[in-house]
Order: C-alpha cells, then sequence, then structure tokens
C-alpha cells in the first residue's frame, strides 16, 4: 500500500498549480494527480502553417471533438452551449485567449447591490494581494489606470493596438464609449524565461512561443523545484472517505489502466466547474449517497457559463487577422446595473482583432457570405483580414436548474460516468446580450463595417466553468465554506471555478487563481485546526 501523502491535489490546471505552488513553502509532502500529459510545445499547431487545420481536429477545443485518451466525454445535447476544456499539465490554460480582466468589487455584493443571486462569503479587497502575486507569476502586460476596471500593477507594457486596435479605438471615441488596452498573459517583453510575443498565430491552439502564460511553464517549474510531485495520465474515479466521514485518499487509473489507491490527508479538488462535481457524484457513497460533500444538494447546480453574444463585420481598411493575442482592447461601459436597459447585471466586451484565413473561410461559408463559383476569390479577398469583432461576456446569474449530473449510459474510456449538461439561458441573459447586440451593431456601423454577422451565443463558447460548487457560510445553502473547505467533509478543500457565487461580466481564470492562493494561505493559516 501506497504511503499517504500530507496533500493530494485533483488536475494540474490554472487553480492545481497555483495551490500546489503555494502550499509547496509547507515543506509538506504534496502529490498532484494529473488525467493528461505534459505538453510538448514542438508539437503544437502554431509551429507549422496548417495549424487553423488542425484546430478543427485533434487541436480542438471541445474534447467530444478532439477526442484524445486524456479527454472524456461530455453529454451537452440539451445545451445551446457546448462545454470546452483542455486536460493535460497546465490544463486549458494551455489553450485559453490569454485575456486577463479580474471580477469587479460590485461582482461579490451581487444580492446586496442588485437583489438577486447571493453575496459572496468574501469581498474583493480580501482577494487583492493574491491578485497581485498571480499576476507577477503568470507575467501579465497592460496598461494600468483604467477608470472602469480593478487597479491593476502588470509587470510588462500593454499589448500593440495593431491595425485592429486603431479602428476600434476610433469607433468607440466617435461614440464616447469607454474602451481600454485590455490585460492579457502574453508577454510584450522576455520575462521570467519566457520570450516575448512574435505572432506565430492566434493564442487559442497553444503557444510554441511560450510568450503565452500556461501553468506548465509558469506555476509548475517552481512547484515542482519547491518538491511537489506531479503525477501524469492519472484519472481519477472517486474520493473515499474513512469511518469517520473524513476523505482518505483517492481511488485512480495510472498510466497503463491499473486501478490505484493513494491515501491523503487532505484533498484538493481543482477539476473546474463540470470535472469537479462530476468527481463529488461520482464519490456517492453509504454515508454520502447523494454524492461526497453533497447535504446541501447543491453539487452540480447552479452552473453558469456565460453566454456570449458576437457580432461581427469587415472594414475597408486591413485588420491584424492572426495577430496575437486575438483580444487587444476591451470596455466596461455596460458592466454594471442600470435597470432603464431592463435587465439586472452587465457584460463585458472584447474587441476582435481579426481570424485567420481557413477560420474566414469555413466561417464564411456557413454564413452565406462567401459564395461558390466565379465570384468566390473577389468576396474572400474583401473579408479575409478585413474583420472586426465585438464579443460581449454576459453575465450568468446561479439558477439550479442548470446543472452537471451523471449521464446514466455515457462513460470515458476507464469506464467512470461521464458528466450530462442541462442548461438554458434565462430572460435576463437574452435580454442583456440583445442590447450587447444592438450597441455592437452601433459600434461597426461607426467603424464603416459592411455585411454584418451574428452568433448569439457563441456555440462553442462554454468556456467558462463556475459555480456548481459554491462558496457560502449557510452549508444549506453551499459546497464550501469561506476559505474553500467543504462543509461535510473537513479535510476535503475545492480551488476551481465552481466555487463562484456568482459569475461577473468577465473571463474568470484570473480570479479563479486569485482565489486558489487565497484557499492555500487561508490552509497555512489555519494547519493547526485543519480537522476541527
Amino acid at each position: 500500500m501506497k504511503e499517504p501523502v500530507d496533500v493530494l491535489i485533483i488536475g494540474a490546471g490554472a487553480s492545481g498549480a497555483a495551490v500546489a505552488w503555494s502550499l509547496a513553502e509547507t515543506k509538506m509532502h504534496i502529490l498532484c494527480l494529473e488525467q493528461g500529459g505534459w505538453m510538448n510545445p514542438a508539437e503544437y499547431p502554431s509551429t507549422g502553417r496548417d495549424w487553423e487545420a488542425k484546430f478543427y481536429g485533434e487541436w480542438s477545443s471541445s474534447p467530444n471533438v478532439r477526442g484524445r485518451p486524456e479527454d472524456y466525454p461530455i453529454n451537452d445535447d440539451n445545451s445551446p452551449i457546448k462545454v470546452v476544456n483542455y486536460n493535460a499539465v497546465g490544463g486549458s490554460t494551455v489553450m485559453y485567449t490569454a485575456h486577463w480582466p479580474r471580477l469587479h468589487p460590485s461582482d461579490f455584493k451581487v444580492k446586496t447591490l442588485d437583489g438577486v443571486a447571493d453575496d459572496w462569503p468574501i469581498d474583493y479587497d480580501a482577494l487583492t494581494p493574491f491578485f497581485e502575486e498571480n499576476d507577477r507569476m503568470m507575467g501579465t502586460s497592460g496598461l494600468s489606470g483604467d477608470p472602469l476596471s480593478p487597479l491593476t500593477h502588470p509587470p510588462m507594457p500593454q499589448q500593440p493596438l495593431g491595425l485592429s486596435g486603431a479602428i476600434i479605438a476610433k469607433a468607440m471615441n466617435q461614440l464616447g464609449w469607454h474602451w481600454w488596452p485590455s490585460d492579457t498573459t502574453v508577454a510584450t517583453m522576455d520575462y521570467e524565461g519566457r520570450a516575448r510575443c512574435i505572432n506565430l498565430g492566434h493564442c487559442t491552439p497553444a503557444c510554441a512561443q511560450g510568450a503565452k502564460a500556461s501553468t506548465d511553464i509558469t506555476y509548475w517549474p517552481q512547484a515542482i523545484r519547491a518538491g511537489v510531485e506531479l503525477r501524469t495520465h492519472c484519472r481519477v474515479r472517486e474520493i473515499t472517505t474513512d469511518e469517520n466521514g473524513m476523505a482518505s485518499g483517492v481511488v485512480y487509473y495510472d498510466k497503463d489502466g491499473i486501478e490505484q489507491f493513494q491515501p491523503a490527508h487532505v484533498v484538493v479538488i481543482a477539476c473546474n466547474g463540470v470535472g469537479t462535481p462530476r468527481l463529488l457524484l461520482n464519490s456517492a457513497s453509504g454515508r454520502f449517497p447523494n454524492g461526497l460533500a453533497n447535504s446541501s444538494g447543491l453539487v452540480g447546480k447552479n452552473l453558469m457559463f456565460h453566454p456570449y453574444a458576437q457580432i461581427y463585420g469587415y472594414v475597408k481598411e486591413p485588420t491584424d487577422s492572426n495577430r496575437a493575442p486575438p483580444t487587444c482592447l476591451w470596455s466596461k461601459q455596460w458592466y454594471d446595473t442600470d435597470l432603464s436597459r431592463g435587465f439586472v447585471r452587465g457584460y463585458g466586451v472584447q474587441f476582435v482583432r481579426g481570424a485567420g484565413p481557413v477560420f474566414e473561410a469555413v466561417v464564411s461559408e456557413q454564413k452565406g457570405t462567401l459564395p461558390w463559383g466565379e465570384d468566390h476569390h473577389r468576396v474572400f479577398r474583401k473579408l479575409n483580414g478585413h474583420r472586426l469583432g465585438f464579443s460581449a461576456i454576459c453575465e450568468d446569474l446561479p439558477e439550479e436548474h442548470n446543472r452537471v449530473t451523471l449521464d446514466p449510459e455515457l462513460k470515458d474510456s476507464h469506464g467512470i460516468p461521464a458528466p450530462k449538461v442541462d442548461y438554458t439561458i434565462s430572460e435576463n441573459s437574452r435580454k442583456m446580450m440583445e442590447h450587447a447586440l444592438a450597441r455592437g451593431r452601433e459600434f461597426l456601423e461607426t467603424a464603416g463595417a459592411s455585411d454584418i454577422c451574428v452568433n448569439s451565443p457563441i456555440p462553442w463558447g462554454g468556456w467558462h466553468l463556475l459555480g456548481t460548487a459554491r462558496m457560502g457560510t449557510d452549508r444549506e445553502r453551499s459546497v464550501v465554506n469561506e476559505w474553500g473547505r467543504s462543509h461535510d467533509v473537513k479535510n476535503l478543500f475545492i480551488v476551481d471555478g465552481s466555487i463562484f457565487v456568482t459569475s461577473g461580466g468577465v473571463n474568470p481564470t484570473s480570479t479563479i487563481q486569485a482565489l486558489a492562493l487565497y484557499i492555500a494561505d487561508q490552509m497555512k493559516q489555519r494547519l493547526a485546526n485543519l480537522f476541527d
């Protein structure tokens, strides 16, 4: 039988890496199990000209399309938004766009301010030092001082505005609307062993240059040097408990498919807002018949996706096309509640710099914008390298009927039940999306765009997986407490996006990692009383 480890972390992505690095200074025996493996940047799509074609197959952001051995299938048939993620050391940070906003202070007090959803049990100020620490570790670029965003101090200067940025800024200025260079985790200068961005291609299908921060090249090297053990190609089936109802370890399948048991004194889950409820529900037992840590009945419920309302068009001037990162500006003009708009809460806006030629050809043919026949090449020249986009990240409010359960039939390659997603877009979110599309159309028309097209919601837009194991002080209304510890199982912690109470209107990765660092800090402060 294996010796028990002090802390066992499940998942080596954004939050798992951050918590491992932070806890490493305790000199405890820390082990992380990751179902994927180490990635080889020499094999990333951006090393070749066919990087866009690969994005439709083995480098798709959808596990259902990729179907790698490390992936697990997801039944999202009953959802207009499809789940996208990545399973590897670094997790979805290998594939994300590197857009780097934070939740706003108002996002933590939605019930107080707007009378909807619930307030978080912590506030923005509690996370501020961990946002700053995470920005240093991930290496952010940006311009401090945005009047409508939380104050940040990026260690690198902002991304160049480029051809697209200048067009976007001019149109926004004409309308009198807010815009600002967006924070990103793409290096604009050599930083901590990472080379600066040289625009190899779109950021999403992985960065061969290493300019984009992913935790396999930021947190993990430092955590491993500090003594953390990382075991790859290990798929956890369930978390076990002892006669006292405490987590005792995990059952997992190793790289050869052999079932193993790893005992542990403390278990930390970092498996995202779909993977975490799947694991908890698969860990049901006689003591926990409805799933582990689920006395509230909320494990898997309150799934929040962020419906994306996207509108784009084509300008006469050349845009940046493949230039990385794909978003270089944001707007918080419509972020907080204004009841005259007909809905509560709001949305952030990402401006899209352009698209590559393969993507442009495929999507424009599907939309009917690009014809076949003798006019094909003329129209393609008009579209290619001239796209300008406006994408609104609409806040999802928590609703219990939006949920993750276990599929009764679908299983992964190890026979573990797969997650099933049931999700509908709320009326509030639909009104928000309509408002965003109207503003986006105004923006595009002001920029002189034609051939305007809409994607609302973006169907393959389930990047943000939030809320399915929410935090709170009331154990009947939450799964973990204000520092990530399970109400039911005192040595079980959750550190990923599933603990979000509300979703805000921005990409969540920065906040997910700040939360993970905050929880690790709380664990270190409370170690003597961890099992009380």
